[in-house]
């Protein structure tokens, strides 16, 4: 099983989801869901604690199994839960990955996103092996696309109906990361 690290960097704590973290998920998410609705297909008006309880207390499996690597993002000085930053649909014939993020929206427009995926992206690169991460998001989701181009991912093109968001397909931004957009990080 790969270890499982603690991230720091410009006042964040990115470290894997452990049982304690499940009311402050929750809190974060009710506190997020218009936000979080159009993008996020978990997010729904009848989301649960026990929804979170279970995603949560599935996190080692997918550890254990290397499919996913799900990250809480906190503030170091107030140790306050701001969001989350994941790795998942690994590839490991080609040592690529997606990377999703999301902020809770008191704590959107301060760099949190883009920090954390910087920080989670230099991980899968030098502890997963990885050459390529993709950053997908709706041509609507502006405010993710924003966070792929500021972490330093080039935008590759649009692709026709890759989502399928609220029962409608969406066309989505393709960006990547591969290790040399983030020399000097």
């Amino acid at each position: 099983m790969i270890n499982q690290p603690e991230l720091s960097g410009h006042g964040l704590l990115v470290r894997p989801f452990r049982p304690t973290d499940v009311n402050a998920l929750y809190e974060a998410v009710r506190e997020s869901m218009n936000e979080l609705r159009p993008w996020m297909p978990w997010c729904h008006p009848n989301y649960s604690i026990e929804d979170t309880a279970v995603w949560v207390m599935s996190r080692d499996e997918a550890w254990a199994k290397g499919t996913d690597y799900g990250f809480a993002i906190f503030d170091v000085e107030t140790g306050a839960f701001l969001g989350s930053v994941g790795l998942n649909k690994i590839d490991h014939l080609n040592r690529s990955a997606n990377l999703g993020y999301w902020v809770r929206t008191d704590s959107t427009k301060r760099g949190v996103a883009t920090t954390a995926t910087r920080l989670l992206a230099m991980w899968g690169f030098n502890s997963l092996g990885l050459q390529r991460i993709e950053i997908v998001a709706s041509v609507e989701n502006l405010a993710s696309q924003r966070v792929a181009l500021k972490a330093g991912a080039r935008r590759e093109g649009i692709m026709r109906r890759a989502l399928w968001l609220n029962e409608r397909a969406h066309d989505a931004v393709l960006t990547s990361l591969v290790p040399e957009d983030l020399n000097g990080a």
